[in-house]
């Protein structure tokens, strides 16, 4: 793979359990600066995932879906990066999320945002997409299909899980 050029990794995610599992294994990749994108349908498993990056990272919780107050802190408790969780849904442009001022705690923190696609993108070239699709037949169960897509430079190389 050449430099910029996009790293991706579809998986099936069964339950709800192994998307934490997939969060806590994401964390163990990220780094302070990372911007990692959620996307999904509503129950797709998004804020089950960001609570396993939280657990991965070590950072004070519980971590909830923040869509009332938009964007939370979560402190490291190891010494880690913290983790700034931003529900974006109730943004309607990225003139809005410029206002959240994310930028300013990006180059020390993981920014992971839920609902991010379209309204990010401008925060930092380099970033983790995730998408989260849940089955389109009734009955199909809990499991979900994920694509991960590691955008710029910074994932050259990296092993996705």
């Amino acid at each position: 793979m050449t430099a910029g050029q996009t790293a991706e990794r579809v998986l099936s995610v069964p339950t709800a359990e192994d998307m934490h599992d997939l969060g806590r294994a994401l964390a163990a990749l990220l780094r302070p600066g990372d911007l990692v994108v959620l996307t999904g349908d509503l129950g797709a498993g998004k804020t089950t995932l960001a609570q396993g990056v939280g657990d991965g990272l070590g950072v004070r919780g519980p971590v909830t879906s923040p869509t009332f107050v938009i964007s939370r802190v979560h402190p490291s408790l190891v010494g880690g990066p913290s983790m700034v969780h931003v529900d974006a849904y109730r943004l309607g442009s990225a003139g809005e999320v410029d206002d959240l001022d994310l930028d300013a705690s990006l180059e020390e923190s993981v920014t992971l945002v839920e609902w991010g696609e379209g309204l990010v993108e401008q925060l930092a070239a380099d970033r983790l997409e995730v998408h989260l699709e849940r089955p389109s037949t009734a009955g199909a169960g809990e499991g979900r299909r994920v694509v991960l897509r590691g955008l710029g430079p910074r994932w050259d190389g990296v092993q996705l899980p």
